[in-house]
């Protein structure tokens, strides 16, 4: 195999004379090709021992046929080999207890520091390494080695990242290199845990003859090489060519690649992905280059080096960057130097497709307008003119963003190419463009009179060939266009706008000094583009054909509208009206934005003249009868039809020019007359005979598709048509129409929008959600805010909503009983909820150091400078749940039934049981009819995105769950509540905590809540906390008053039938406190003189003997009775609720049963 020949000058000395293993070889070692194996020369072979050695005497896991008969083939490869004899012996050693004792050695060196000379490995050496590797038995190199590379390996993880160069007898005898390659690999292979092969590899660098080791140990193990190629990368410098360690890294990467080409872009993407060893991923794109070069195409390096420094990454951008500039530092650059072998085949792919030939055209032109020592080439061939503007862009970002100065030559040789003239094709017109702006941003490229006026020339001949180009390339935007707008910027001296005009066409943000402009500016204005120039050359510009805002670049009307500002048709008595009036006729939708600025300043042309001294000096307006020509074919009444000759848009903008142009005569009349002028106004016979009202209509039926929602009252068939059309858009097509979609949001809230409508905005508003989710957000809560006459909207901003997240929920009435819209009012809330956060994060982080010094200087006490932050943090958490309980609060309480609502019998229990009603029905219609009035009403769907929302936030912070259950909501809303939020099971872990707090009224929400939760969630944590609550509340019964015991227990009551219904063990207790109840209750009755006692009576009679109640128990006359329980005291009233209890209680078990 040949060796690289541009390398590090250290390692090329050391390794040209050795034998290195070729791609065939490494092929067929990796693909285990016994065919090509034998056809290797006994040199290479000698190379591939160790491995094959062990292949041919380790057991096999591949126990088949073929494979039986590849290791004979081996076998017999092998048996005319003389080295093969020491390999056998090698490894016949006790690698066990080799690797015990090199395990004591590390130990060894590590309790001494590592500069002991004693070794457990090898004993006391009589001779040098060499001799001793010479008089050795098998088992003895084996130590030798191992001590040798251990000693490398130990040196290597101290020294803490800085390079060293260690000499070894070993590694460096060129007698003995073979037989000590195959120690090394055979050492590798059998202690692969003390020896881990990236590790061997790293230490193989610091040795003489490294890379040749290195390549021979992965060869024998193929399998390992983008490890170690990884791993080498990884450890490696920023920046190889600055130090001998990353050179010869480098080069040793690149003789691994050189032995495994196919593997060598791989290896090159490793570099670009860590940031390491800059030179060899460019030597290895040269060596790729050099072996698949393309003669027409663009070259590989030239891809690889655009896409590091054009590329998104700016880190990898910066990294290469500077390999550039510190390349450019050194004092001399050989042609060992990556970069200069770069830059010279960088130049050579340069110099390849400049044209020498002269075509006949050029030379005709060259003897009428060049001197006849002038050097004029011929055109780029087709073939080249695309690889011709990649060559441009890569010098530009290496000149630009890297910083590279070139040589004489390469700028000669660029200025050549950048002059060349190309075919007039869509990419010629590209590479002229990029020429153009490659000599605006690197002037400093001419620099002799003979280059200058090389350029001029160049110059010249764009301007007459823009029209030829544009004709035959049917490319509208030309670099006519740009010269033109160019030299106009020259004249203005807007030098800034020139830079930013070439880097957007450039493609790059590059540095541009205005100062290196000077000499352009010269040349521009005084020798090729005089102003007189300019204005005479722009009026003989063609107007762009149907001009929209789908055309984009730098066209005429750019050219114009700048000189129209500048005033120059008016200083040089040029007129523009016949253009300006041109362009409009040549006009379509969507309207292109240049348009209206463009007869704005048209109109300030006409009425204000250039100067005072010269009052004349005015562009002219258009004529009355040009203005009816383009309204030509209208007919009266109420069939108007325009004729097709000139477009709507054409005719809209010529009645904006006469209202404007009408407006401002009205603005600017004292200034005219100061002047003594007194332009002429249209007569009101022209604007008679235009078909203003019309044109309006027909104005907003081309905003029809935008102003879709305005049509909503009238035809909703219309309206469902053009959001269908919309749907057919990606999202960055709907983005022009997301304030007019936000906008009209209140209209969908008038009665009567049909389902569809709805569904499909909100389909709409999620797409957009994708692209521009801050915007289409503020936007959307404007829209949806509650319309109050007689009173202003206020207009909320994104810090107000992130400061405030609650103000989404402030929303209009009517959007909490529309799903669709409710869905994104809660995509919102959740979405600022969570950027309340981040934002009062950021802002603690922020203010805390300036609040720091004066917390500090208040405090004064030791240890206690923490203090205020920790308040502040806390403050800023309390802040956060009070906010997102607050949301929740809001969110239950649009769950509960307007009072328009409870009025028709909905209620949230009542929509719950519904559910079961529904699915069980035997009758259809009846179903129907339930599911139309209940389960499908908007009220059951809000409910249900509201509790999925809830559920979302209880699982993200269960804090919150336990917040909002401290505070407490109605109680007609758990039912609802419970069922619907999957993660309220979470609320058995608070519930203990929430029963023994002293409010009565939490105690009770706390068992209603629990009663809802056992029937859900019948679980044994469930019972254990229904037992508490059982519990707690005999407890209650001792210490309560009458009435607080009444206001206790008359809502409580009914949870433990759910207690009963999802635990039957609790029977017995649950019926005892029952019993207990009512003796409390009937002896405070009896001291009232009330007889009470036959309740209990009956209460104790029924707990013995439920069956024979049970019939009577069911009897509704029983049940409801007649008794007029309003003149009942408390302690009645809570008897009978007792025994409706029992009662009820007792049905269920018995059903049970």
């Amino acid at each position: 195999m040949k060796v690289l020949g541009a390398g590090s000058t250290v390692i090329m000395t050391e390794c040209t004379s050795l034998q290195f293993v070729s791609p065939f070889a490494f092929e067929a070692m990796q693909k285990v090709d016994v065919v090509r194996l034998a056809s290797l020369s006994d040199p290479e072979l000698r190379l591939l021992l160790p491995c094959l050695v062990r292949m041919a005497l380790c057991a096999p896991a591949d126990q088949s046929q073929s494979w039986a008969q590849d290791k004979k083939l081996i076998l017999r490869l092998l048996s005319g080999v003389e080295a093969v004899n020491s390999i056998v012996a090698l490894l016949s050693v006790d690698f066990h207890a080799l690797e015990q004792d090199a395990s004591k050695e590390q130990q060894l060196r590590h309790k001494l520091g590592g500069g002991s000379g004693e070794s457990i490995l090898v004993s006391q050496l009589q001779h040098g390494l060499t001799l001793e590797f010479e008089h050795s038995d098998s088992p003895r190199r084996l130590r030798l080695v191992l001590s040798e590379l251990l000693a490398i390996m130990n040196k290597v993880s101290e020294s803490s990242g800085e390079f060293f160069f260690k000499p070894s007898e070993l590694f460096e005898s060129p007698v003995y290199l073979e037989e000590a390659a195959d120690v090394l690999c055979i050492l590798q292979a059998e202690l692969p845990s003390l020896l881990p092969i990236v590790d061997v590899a790293e230490a193989l660098l610091h040795v003489r003859n490294g890379a040749w080791f290195l390549c021979l140990l992965v060869a024998n193990v193929p399998d390992s090489f983008n490890e170690v190629c990884r791993g080498l990368i990884k450890n490696g410098e920023r920046q190889d060519e600055e130090s001998l360690g990353g050179r010869r890294r480098t080069d040793a990467l690149r003789f691994l690649c050189k032995m495994n080409p196919s593997q060598a872009l791989k290896v090159r993407g490793m570099v670009v992905e860590e940031c390491h060893l800059p030179g060899l991923g460019v030597a290895l794109t040269l060596d790729h280059t050099k072996n698949e070069a393309s003669e027409d195409g663009v070259s590989d390096l030239v891809c690889f080096v655009s896409g590091l420094l054009l590329g998104t990454n700016a880190k990898v951008r910066t990294w290469f960057g500077t390999f550039i500039r510190n390349g450019q530092q050194r004092k001399r650059e050989t042609s060992s130097s990556v970069l200069w072998q770069m830059r010279r085949q960088l130049l050579l792919e340069l110099m390849g497709i400049l044209p020498t030939v002269r075509s006949a055209r050029i030379v005709e032109e060259a003897d009428v307008e060049m001197e006849p020592n002038v050097s004029v080439y011929s055109g780029l061939k087709e073939e080249h003119v695309v690889k011709a503007s990649a060559l441009l862009r890569l010098y530009c970002a290496l000149m630009g963003i890297a910083g590279l100065k070139p040589t004489e030559e390469e700028a000669e040789q660029l200025l050549q190419l950048m002059t060349s003239r190309p075919p007039a094709t869509p990419a010629g017109v590209r590479f002229v463009s990029l020429s153009f702006c490659m000599l605006l941003a690197f002037s400093t490229l001419v620099s002799t009179p003979e280059q200058e006026q090389l350029m001029v020339v160049w110059l010249s001949w764009m301007i007459k060939e823009e029209a030829y180009f544009e004709s035959t390339s049917g490319v509208s935007a030309s670099f006519g266009e740009m010269l033109l707008l160019v030299a106009m910027y020259f004249h203005s001296n807007q030098l800034s706008a020139i830079i930013d005009l070439v880097c957007s066409t450039l493609g790059m943000k590059i540095v541009i000094k205005p100062s290196s402009l000077s000499r352009m500016k010269t040349i521009f204005t005084q020798e090729i583009f005089t102003e007189q120039v300019v204005t005479a050359h722009a009026v003989r510009v063609p107007v762009t054909s149907n001009l929209s805002a789908n055309i984009t670049g730098f066209l005429p009307i750019h050219c114009i509208y700048q000189l129209l500002r500048s005033r120059s048709f008016t200083k040089h008595k040029v007129s523009i009206k016949d253009w300006i009036y041109r362009q409009l006729c040549e006009t379509s939708t969507p309207l292109h934005p240049q348009l209206l600025p463009l007869i704005d300043v048209y109109i300030n042309s006409i009425l204000t003249p250039a100067s005072k001294s010269n009052p004349e000096a005015t562009n002219q307006p258009v004529t009355e009868q040009e203005i009816l020509n383009i309204f030509q074919g209208v007919i009266g009444g109420d069939n108007i039809r325009l004729n097709q000759r000139f477009s709507i848009t054409a005719q809209l903008l010529v009645l904006y020019y006469i209202l404007s142009y009408e407006e401002a005569l009205l603005a600017n009349t004292k200034t005219l007359a100061a002047m003594q002028r007194k332009p002429k106004s249209y007569s009101s016979s022209l604007m008679d005979q235009i078909p203003i009202k019309f044109l309006i209509r027909q104005a907003q039926g081309l905003q029809q598709e935008l102003g879709a929602f305005s049509a909503v009252p009238v035809s909703h068939t219309q309206v469902m048509q053009i959001l269908e059309h919309l749907t057919l858009l990606s999202a960055s097509e709907l983005i022009p129409y997301a304030e007019v979609l936000t906008s009209n949001m209140n209209q969908l809230l008038n009665s009567g929008v049909p389902r569809r409508i709805l569904q499909t905005v909100n389909k709409l508003w999620m797409v957009l959600n994708t692209v521009m989710p801050r915007r289409l957000w503020v936007m959307t809560v404007n829209a949806l805010q509650p319309s109050i006459k007689f009173v202003r909207q206020q207009k909320y901003t994104q810090n107000d909503l992130m400061i405030d997240p609650l103000i989404v929920l402030r929303c209009d009435q009517r959007v909490h009983r529309c799903p669709p819209l409710m869905d994104i009012t809660l995509h919102m809330l959740n979405g600022y909820l969570l950027a309340s956060k981040a934002y009062l994060s950021a802002h603690l982080k922020e203010t805390a150091e300036q609040d720091r010094p004066s917390q500090n200087n208040t405090i004064g006490l030791v240890g206690q400078t923490d203090g205020p932050e920790v308040t502040r943090e806390e403050l800023k958490n309390a802040l956060l749940a009070a906010q997102d309980s607050a949301a929740v609060q809001i969110l239950l309480e649009i769950c509960l039934p307007t009072e328009e609502e409870k009025a028709k019998g909905v209620s949230p229990d009542s929509l719950l049981k519904d559910v079961q009603s529904v699915i069980t029905t035997s009758a259809p219609n009846k179903g129907l009819e339930e599911g139309e009035d209940n389960l499908l009403c908007n009220l059951r769907e809000v409910q249900c995105l509201i509790c999925c929302l809830l559920h979302q936030m209880y699982i993200a912070d269960p804090n919150i769950a336990k917040l909002v259950h401290f505070q407490g909501y109605p109680c007609e809303l758990l039912p609802l509540t419970v069922a619907g939020i999957p993660s309220m099971h979470i609320c058995l872990d608070f519930i203990p905590e929430l029963i023994a707090q002293p409010e009565l009224e939490k105690q009770i929400f706390a068992i209603q809540l629990l009663s809802h939760l056992c029937i859900q969630y019948a679980l044994p944590k469930s019972l254990s906390v229904a037992r508490l609550a059982v519990n707690v509340m005999g407890t209650l019964l001792t210490v309560l008053t009458q009435a607080k015991r009444y206001a206790f227990f008359m809502p409580t009551l009914p949870s433990l039938v759910s207690f009963c219904r999802a635990f039957p063990p609790l029977y017995e207790d649950i019926m005892s406190l029952l019993i207990q109840i009512g003796q409390v209750c009937a002896s405070d009755v009896a001291t009232q003189t009330r007889d009470i006692d036959p309740i209990i009576t009956r209460l104790q009679q029924i707990k013995e003997k439920p069956r024979g109640w049970s019939g009577i128990c069911k009897d509704p006359s029983y049940k409801n009775g007649s008794r007029d329980t309003e003149s009942m005291d408390p302690d009645v009233q809570l008897c009978h609720c007792i025994e409706s209890t029992v009662i009820e209680i007792i049905n269920m078990s018995v059903s049970g049963i």
